[in-house]
């Protein structure tokens, strides 16, 4: 069946075009950029693929060989057919508008114009199998951003309950509308991947690499389904991916909205491509739900995007901007990003009134806005912090005159107070490890990890525990900022639900309405986002909390690697950085792990009542530099150059962000690796929208950049060097 236009949306520089056939009963849907028109695609052999993915247990598969690989088009979705598209508009005021599409057949209506002028749209495509279920499609997109969100509800519409298998949270097909045929050997896969302290690493495969070519016959089915399982969302993969065609220079791509385990598909059976995502299905999460008569339920949200560009990071710079919509509403003591410092580093899970006092005599009026006490506040005398959490009382051998003295000493120094704590998990020292009753279960006995266990979120006797334990302790003490750690992954999931991926979900989703309660609770509360550093960089925890611990690297070589990366997934705004400082550290050492914080927020550690007044004054000068820069990574596009990454733990060669602000201003930091000859030139082509003009220039000494016709030169001395320097007009 010929494939043709329902109707095409303009949404700023992105067009979403609505796809049927002959027949008008599927929908498919594509993303195009709006400065590459097409009113039909190359010669392809294609049928429409669906913009909804669901499998209901017991319906047929899709043909042929998909069993086992995916449960993606079908007879669940065979049995979907269109309805109506419902538009609503939001305007500036809040008062809602609603319009309905009037029907129209082929490219005329595919030709009609719509302004999409309102603040906020949502497109609504209703699709139905009579008298069983129906599903709504929900396209959002607030005006001048670069993204939209989409997820699906689906309802039963039945007498009997049914069971859903699969259900995914977007998709979108014809992804190379521009190429003849199959689009051979100029399509590639980008993906993310993550693993503990080297998270972050981009990896791009062509599809025939993937196998992901169509056979001479378009009868078996190809798919690379990809993801993670588990509750911590970024331990393998980031919940993103994006497709290139790579002679147009179009990227199409999502970032998934998630906590527990997801999945993304690439899949084809003949010339069209198409990605898709969202919940991980039965086969790979062990996940199932049952809906009863009139039930539904609505799937994570997916952040999409298409761009016309030849660069990854300005298409992953579009997704990221997705982030701005919550920092409009964070505490106002987040404005400015302002600097952390965190005691961890410097006590290692030893904090005491003693000890920190000593810090705040050393650091008072430097320049840091927070000050937190990191994990071991509640240990006993000769237990080990990462085995004693849960239980949550303060240290009296620690804390002698009581943590409220502490708190009093560090807002005395002009800094807001923040605790640490790991809410969701339990030591085995601690009481709360026996309280099994009301601990996850998995196949009927307490689920445990090598020395932790999890509370079920889902428990009202664990929420009143909790809010006794984490919010009354906020509440009692004064704290302005909670740094919320996550230390273990509960794996394919727990009992209480349908299915054991069922169960992780609701766990999951209890645990982030914990964090809501505790907003609601303490006002203006700012909290971290941590799981051993960077295994729940995904969307939705980002959304709630203020920033995020980048990674668990904190004094090694490879952190600016790292924090580079991240700039790819996570808005550089959220992106917590730490910097240790070490009382034998160089000052050409203290200038690289300062020059690390400027590519995120800047954390700070280490050993600061020991330093001499030379490391200080490098300490400080990254402060100045930090605070100038904070506007560009508030509102910026990065630029990742240098040496092709192979080893992140032994880097070799050089690396440079470029991030370019909206304010006429930029700055670079320029990290060297190893490298095994003499002086290391190093030439940089800036774009044409960079300013040309270096106003400052951070390193441990006097450094020589030159410009020259948009590019520039740095000739680098030694290893393990770095230097940044602020650009403008």
């Amino acid at each position: 069946m010929a494939v043709r236009i329902l109707r095409d949306y303009p949404l700023g520089d992105m067009v979403a075009r609505y796809l049927t056939d002959e027949t008008k009963e599927h929908v498919g849907l594509v993303l195009l950029p709006a400065d590459m028109p097409i009113q039909k695609g190359k010669e392809k052999n294609e049928k429409i693929d669906s913009l909804v993915q669901i499998k209901l247990a017991g319906d047929i598969y899709d043909e042929a060989y998909g069993l086992g690989n995916t449960m993606r088009n079908g007879e669940s979705v065979r049995k979907l057919k269109y309805k109506r598209q419902e538009i609503t508009e939001q305007e500036e005021a809040g008062e809602r508008e609603e319009a309905r599409e009037q029907e129209g057949t082929g490219e005329q209506a595919g030709s009609k114009e719509w302004a999409g002028s309102k603040k906020r749209t949502e497109i609504r495509t209703i699709l139905e199998a009579e008298g069983e279920y129906r599903v709504i499609h929900m396209l959002s997109w607030k005006k001048g951003t670069p993204y939209v969100r989409i997820c699906c509800k689906v309802e039963n519409l039945g007498e009997e309950e049914i069971q859903l298998e699969m259900f995914e949270s977007f998709s979108i097909s014809s992804l190379s509308p521009y190429l003849e045929g199959d689009g051979h050997n100029r399509m590639a896969l980008h993906r993310i991947r993550s693993v503990w302290s080297q998270e972050g690493r981009l990896e791009k495969l062509p599809l025939e690499d993937l196998q992901l070519e169509p056979a001479w016959d378009p009868h078996a089915v190809r798919c690379e389904k990809f993801g993670q399982v588990g509750s911590m969302p970024v331990n393998k993969f980031f919940p993103f991916a994006a497709v290139e065609d790579q002679e147009h220079h179009v990227f199409w791509g999502a970032q998934l909205a998630h906590p527990a385990s997801w999945q993304i598909e690439l899949y084809r059976k003949d010339d069209a491509l198409a990605l898709s995502g969202g919940l991980a299905d039965r086969d790979f999460g062990h996940w199932m739900k049952g809906l009863e008569p009139r039930e539904g339920f609505t799937s994570p949200e997916a952040i999409v995007s298409v761009a016309h560009t030849d660069s990854i990071d300005i298409f992953t710079g579009r997704l990221t901007q997705a982030a701005l919509e919550g920092l409009e509403y964070v505490p106002e003591a987040e404005k400015q990003l302002p600097i952390i410092f965190n005691e961890y580093c410097t006590t290692w899970g030893n904090p005491s009134h003693g000890n920190i006092c000593k810090i705040l005599d050393a650091i008072k009026g430097k320049g840091f806005q927070y000050f937190v006490i990191d994990c071991g506040w509640y240990k006993e005398e000769g237990v080990p912090w990462d085995i004693s959490m849960g239980d949550y009382e303060v240290s009296e051998s620690l804390f002698p005159q009581g943590l409220d003295k502490t708190v009093e000493k560090i807002r005395e120094s002009g800094m807001i107070p923040g605790i640490w704590f790991e809410v969701e998990n339990v030591g085995k020292a601690s009481r709360a490890y026996q309280m099994e009753e009301h601990l996850l279960q998995k196949d009927g006995r307490t689920l445990t990890s090598y020395f932790r266990r999890f509370w079920n979120m889902r428990d009202s006797w664990v929420e009143e525990y909790l809010s006794k334990k984490v919010i009354g302790t906020l509440q009692k003490y004064g704290f302005g900022y909670m740094k919320v750690d996550y230390n273990e992954t509960i794996g394919i999931g727990c009992d209480g639900a349908e299915s054991l991926g069922e169960g992780l979900r609701q766990n999951m989703e209890a645990s982030k309405a914990f964090f809501e309660k505790v907003k609601r609770e303490v006002p203006g509360i700012v909290l971290e986002n941590c799981a051993s550093g960077g295994h729940r960089l995904e969307p939705g925890f980002m959304s709630q909390m203020s920033m995020a611990s980048f990674s668990d690297a904190h004094e090694c070589g490879e952190i600016p690697i790292i924090a580079a990366n991240l700039h790819r997934v996570i808005h550089p705004a959220q992106s917590q950085i730490w910097a240790v400082i070490r009382q034998n550290d160089s000052l050409q050492r203290i200038a690289y792990s300062m020059a690390n914080t400027f590519l995120g927020r800047m954390c700070i550690s280490g050993d600061v009542a020991n330093l001499t007044k030379k490391q200080w004054d490098i300490l400080e000068n990254g402060i100045h530099f930090y605070r100038k820069i904070v506007p560009i990574i508030k509102n910026g596009q990065s630029f990742r150059y240098g040496t092709k990454e192979k080893s992140m733990r032994h880097p070799e060669g050089w690396q440079a962000l470029l991030r370019i602000g909206g304010n006429q201003m930029a700055y670079l930091v320029i990290h060297i690796f190893a490298h095994d000859e003499g002086p290391m030139q190093i030439k940089i082509a800036l774009p044409p929208n960079c300013p040309q003009k270096v106003l400052d220039i951070y390193s441990d000494c006097q450094e020589t950049i030159e410009l020259q016709n948009h590019c520039l030169y740095y000739k680098a001395q030694s290893e393990r060097k770095a230097l940044a320097v602020l650009l403008g007009m």
